[in-house]
């Protein structure tokens, strides 16, 4: 009995990582540590980045406020994701709506309670993003264009708390945010791609739903050539180390992604097609640190 009942809440507590899409929150805090140590702040000594409090309350706040919205979108999203995702959503259904509001204002009063140990303009800050998650997640996403502009921007958001931390506003920070930000925008699209039978049937507008796969696979085309500048210009104009190998692979992927992207035409293709640009930026962020493999070096002897 004992067995089961220990059997029960593992399954639980991992439909609850599930929920909060723990792998993606730990990814972001990855990203904004690397970003802080190799982009953000490279003359300033490792251990004074690593144990900064004020930046690990800002990424406390980010990893806070976005689980909290993970569990909102599926709190809004349970009835089109039992048609898009039903094994999933078995699993999730384990953890009650009531539960799942309840983690999410506990998320959510918890990130703005760490940024309030920053200050308070970071308080106004987390508290904007936690309302524009939320607003997404009700209503944005339903329209047309602009569900998949809102989920991407909200994807960057949490970068540029970082960035304002540090001031620096180098144009190479926006270079590297246009290329995620172009990569999170095809990311979204595919999964309107992906989801289309369940958008369908919620009434959802999205691009797929109401102009049809041809013309999301143009726009994907178009977003997708459109990152080859970015990437150019992070090869040729700026110093970013070892990094250009990545950009070089990610070319050489997004490129494949194409060819493989006119040949789809069933879910499981752009359910590939999804985990392409996943990859892209999980190796991206994983990356950064090869800007400067020198700097690391001497930052950790």
């Amino acid at each position: 009995m004992l067995r089961r009942k220990q059997k029960y809440l593992l399954i639980k507590f991992f439909s609850l990582f599930s929920i909060v899409r723990g792998y993606n929150v730990l990814v972001i805090v990855i990203a904004q540590y690397l970003t802080s140590i190799y982009i953000l702040a490279p003359e300033l000594p490792l251990k004074k980045v690593l144990f900064d409090l004020n930046l690990l309350m800002l990424v406390l706040a980010s990893s806070s406020a976005i689980a909290a919205g993970y569990i909102i979108n599926s709190f809004y999203d349970s009835d089109k994701d039992l048609i898009n995702r039903p094994s999933k959503t078995m699993l999730d259904k384990l953890v009650s709506q009531r539960t799942k509001l309840t983690g999410y204002f506990v998320l959510n009063f918890l990130s703005v309670i760490f940024s309030s140990y920053v200050s308070f303009r970071a308080v106004i800050f987390f508290s904007l993003y936690i309302f524009g998650i939320w607003f997404y997640s009700h209503k944005l996403k339903k329209f047309l264009f602009i569900g998949n502009l809102v989920a991407a921007t909200l994807a960057v958001i949490p970068f540029f708390a970082v960035f304002i931390y540090y001031q620096n506003f180098d144009l190479v920070i926006f270079v590297h945010a246009t290329f995620l930000f172009l990569l999170i925008s095809m990311r979204e699209l595919v999964k309107d791609l992906e989801n289309l039978k369940g958008d369908l049937a919620q009434n959802y507008k999205t691009i797929p739903v109401v102009y049809g796969e041809k013309a999301s696979k143009i726009m994907l085309t178009i977003l997708c050539l459109t990152s080859s500048i970015p990437t150019f210009l992070l090869i040729t104009r700026f110093e970013i180390g070892y990094m250009n190998y990545f950009f070089f692979g990610s070319s050489i992927a997004l490129i494949i992604f194409l060819l493989f992207l006119w040949k789809s035409n069933e879910k499981i293709h752009y359910i590939i097609l999804h985990s392409i640009l996943k990859f892209i930026i999980v190796v991206g962020v994983f990356s950064i640190i090869l800007i400067n493999v020198d700097v690391l070096l001497n930052r950790l002897l």
